[in-house]
């Protein structure tokens, strides 16, 4: 979470508590909630999650806390639905040389991996993103990230996909120019790029990213006023004109969920898509880590 939201947060939550646990299930949009799973473990390291990998499977997971610390183990579903979590392996990131960095290098905030290829994570305070062969070894640091005035520490590499070509798409959580527009930063072959852009709207800032089995880019993205959190989804095209045909699949109340920031898209057995998302709970007891699932309904 955008760190400088801290403070309000901890004063409008507060306020807000019992209204997110009786809170609206609307949505607008083309995408139908299927899931909303509270997850708890009693370890100092559990919270703060910002980023998850699904498997094509639908139940092996990765989720990546914003404090370098990663977690693996499955999602148990029946009828497809989620209904518990199995919790498996969890250790922290490791830096270059194999050991725990200090922790203004630990802000790690996106998660991408293309098949069984490298695992990248991007982070905040030292931007830049880091590849891993598996999550519990060294990093192998490939990318850091350009210089920009008025990029901020906490406001950097929130949202990372790589797509099937093994580019790497970044999205900074804070605008970088007009304060409409989202740069998509492309990274490939060795170098950035900033090919394309994304309107921003609405109060909603990107936090999650990830490229769908049928080659669409899908962007999550967390508004908050003050009393709670909004989330979206918005899903385009990619092709040589840039992302296009916007279609927004989902766009809750304030307060429907918790602060959703982790994206993973999969196709499930009947084609459809699904949006596997995680929340952000900032270490806070009046927060909740929520695992949460939408389906878009596959069209003819």
């Amino acid at each position: 979470m955008h760190k400088r939201l801290a403070v309000a947060v901890t004063a409008a939550c507060l306020i807000a508590f019992a209204g997110w646990k009786a809170g609206s299930a609307d949505a607008v949009g083309r995408a139908q909630l299927k899931t909303v799973l509270p997850w708890q473990v009693a370890e100092g390291w559990f919270g703060g999650f910002s980023a998850i990998e699904v498997a094509a499977d639908g139940r092996a997971f990765t989720a990546l806390s914003d404090r370098g610390h990663f977690v693996q183990g499955l999602l148990v579903r029946e009828g497809g639905d989620i209904v518990g979590v199995l919790q498996g392996q969890d250790e922290a990131l490791l830096d270059a040389k194999g050991k725990v960095p200090r922790s203004y290098r630990r802000d790690s905030e996106g998660l991408a991996q293309l098949g069984d290829g490298p695992i990248y994570v991007s982070f905040e305070g030292v931007h830049r993103i880091d590849a891993y062969r598996e999550l519990n070894q060294a990093a192998l640091p490939i990318a850091r990230f350009p210089k920009h005035e008025g990029l901020h520490g906490n406001g950097s590499l929130e949202a990372l996909a790589v797509d099937r070509r093994g580019r790497l798409f970044a999205i900074t959580e804070d605008a970088l120019g007009a304060e409409g527009d989202a740069t998509v930063f492309v990274f490939s072959n060795g170098s950035w790029s900033t090919p394309y852009r994304i309107s921003r709207s609405d109060g909603f800032h990107p936090v999650g990213a990830d490229f769908g089995p049928d080659g669409r880019f899908y962007l999550l993205e967390r508004g908050f006023n003050g009393f709670g959190f909004r989330s979206r989804v918005r899903r385009f095209d990619l092709t040589a004109a840039g992302l296009v045909n916007e279609a927004e699949l989902f766009r809750t109340r304030t307060g429907t969920h918790d602060n959703l920031e982790g994206l993973s898209v999969w196709q499930d057995s009947a084609g459809n898509m699904r949006l596997t998302m995680i929340s952000d709970d900032n270490f806070r007891f009046f927060q909740r880590t929520e695992i949460v699932e939408y389906v878009v309904p596959q069209t003819p």
